[in-house]
């Protein structure tokens, strides 16, 4: 331990667990619900936008969404999110954790709502203030990230602390769920309201007018987990860590976390004036090249890796149950119950992988570590990746087979690089980068969900242009996508090799921070050290 480390972060460090973490943890997680039901939600919805506005009765299948129209739908979210990531992880640094904590969420709030409002009722209008509203929406999940990721790691002790930063992450596979449910009730309710006929019996009818609530709905009901969290991050107190080592304040400090931890704590103001100088290197630095560099480029290559792979597989894995015959082939089925059956589907693989993957990592993380979870992630997406690409024709005729590899895809995602990318940035870095550099890597993992959502949008695309969506030129198979999946998982496994091991130290420990000088030269070493301990 650093002699010069503060009694309270000494006392946040040893904490049992106790309420407040509990309490921590659902505040901050009910934003990654919020945030997981209104990014991946857009993908339940997309097929019946197709329908509902761009539908052309004379020909034989229903509409589908033109290329550059589901390009914006998919990606104005993520761009806004890599934008907020940024922004707000620097404002984090800059005003405090707490201070911009209650704008993301108010944010989020109003764009979930705006989303499903509408300027007219043309093609061209509903989805420009579709796109609009959902970069602002993702401009507010956005900061999410860093700012959730950067509480919960400065909230914890150091024994439990991947464990309650993993779980602030795992709410997103509860919002990926009730995204599918609310979808599955809301399309449920309207068929057996509606009745409608398949698009081969009657092309017209088939899509009922009282479709176009449903997308609105769906998308309208994300405001409500943010909406009930606002006041409870309100009063939270802002983090012991940014106050005393950020805003130099070790009284303040000493007050909030005694209310929070229920004990007398010290104020040790002098602790703080005499912390060593050789810990204020900026962002943009040799020093800060030389001790961490390599860590923000290890966190967030993988991240980019992993969401390429992450997202692309949930924004086209209704391509795959099609492909596969687990989804009836449009229009055989009118445009309401296709919202129930791709529902349905994205249900099923949220809780069969999703989930159980997410909360594997919690259970686990503070035992085998972060970098053990990280590089077992990466090699088995990489196995069952092509181990559905390579023998794809078999899997066509075996298709309970194809959903149970493609669930394990999902379980070691999540059991794996999914959750430890969050985890980590959060722990690596100093207390007055730490929201910065959590922003920076979550920016590129969403540089690579662009990637992916954007890319694949047109790669998963059928070879033959007779079976290719509306509007699509021919692209390279799901076959050939999958392929190119699994050799993108496998870089991620050599840059997982500059991420370093973070079980069982304290924040402080792993970044030098309120060492004196003549302990410099160890934590140095320790905190540039890229393999597992």
């Amino acid at each position: 331990m650093a002699n010069n480390q503060l009694g309270v972060l000494n006392a946040l460090d040893a904490a049992k667990t106790q309420w407040y973490h509990f309490t921590a943890i659902v505040i901050a997680g009910m934003g990654f619900f919020t945030d997981a039901y209104d990014l991946f939600g857009i993908s339940l919805i997309t097929k019946l936008l197709g329908r509902i506005y761009y539908t052309n009765e004379n020909h034989p299948k229903p509409g589908t969404l033109p290329p550059n129209v589901a390009a914006a739908v998919n990606g104005t979210a993520f761009v806004g999110t890599l934008a907020g990531q940024l922004f707000f992880g620097w404002l984090g640094d800059k005003l405090g954790r707490k201070r911009v904590y209650g704008l993301t969420l108010m944010l989020m709030v109003v764009c979930s709502i705006a989303s499903g409002l509408s300027f007219g009722k043309s093609p061209a209008g509903v989805m420009t203030t579709l796109c609009f509203f959902r970069f602002w929406l993702g401009f507010g999940i956005g900061g999410d990230y860093p700012l959730s990721a950067t509480i919960m790691s400065e909230y914890a002790n150091k024994k439990t602390r991947g464990a309650f930063i993993a779980a602030v992450f795992a709410m997103q596979g509860f919002g990926i769920l009730t995204g599918g449910i609310v979808a599955l009730i809301v399309s449920a309710s309207f068929d057996h309201a509606y009745k409608a006929p398949p698009y081969s019996v009657n092309r017209k009818d088939s899509t009922a007018p009282e479709a176009d609530y449903i997308w609105r709905i769906i998308l309208m009901f994300g405001a409500v987990p943010a909406l009930l969290t606002y006041y409870w991050r309100m009063k939270m107190p802002e983090t012991a860590r940014y106050t005393a080592l950020v805003a130099r304040n070790a009284k303040q400090a000493a007050a909030d976390m005694s209310k929070v931890l229920q004990v007398e704590l010290e104020t040790e103001e002098e602790k703080v004036e005499t912390a060593s100088s050789s810990n204020s290197f900026g962002l943009f630095t040799k020093e800060f090249a030389r001790r961490h560099g390599l860590h923000l480029l290890g966190t967030s290559v993988c991240w980019f890796l992993l969401d390429i792979a992450y997202y692309s597989n949930n924004l086209f894995q209704k391509d795959i149950f099609t492909a596969i015959g687990w989804l009836p082939k449009a229009e055989t089925m009118n445009a309401i119950h296709e919202v129930y059956r791709v529902a349905a589907s994205q249900s099923l693989i949220a809780l069969c992988g999703t989930i159980p993957g997410y909360w594997f990592t919690v259970a686990l993380i503070d035992y085998i570590g972060r970098f053990t979870i990280q590089l077992m992630g990466f090699f088995f997406m990489t196995v069952f990746m092509f181990a559905l690409a390579i023998p794809y024709h078999h899997w066509l005729s075996n298709n309970a087979g194809f959903l149970i590899m493609y669930s394990l895809t999902f379980f070691f995602a999540n059991f794996g690089p999914n959750a430890t990318t969050f985890v980590v940035p959060a722990e690596i870095f100093p207390a007055r980068l730490r929201s910065t550099c959590h922003g920076i890597s979550a920016a590129a993992g969403k540089l690579g969900a662009i990637v992916g959502a954007l890319g694949f949008l047109y790669a998963a695309q059928s070879t033959n242009p007779a079976e290719t969506d509306q509007g699509y030129p021919p692209g390279i198979g799901v076959k050939n996508t999958l392929l190119v999946l699994g050799s993108i998982n496998c870089l991620g496994i050599f840059f997982t090799l500059l991420v370093p091991e973070s079980k069982g130290k304290s924040l402080e420990e792993l970044t030098g921070e309120n060492e004196e000088a003549d302990g410099n030269d160890k934590q140095q070493a320790s905190s540039t050290q890229t393999l597992p301990v």
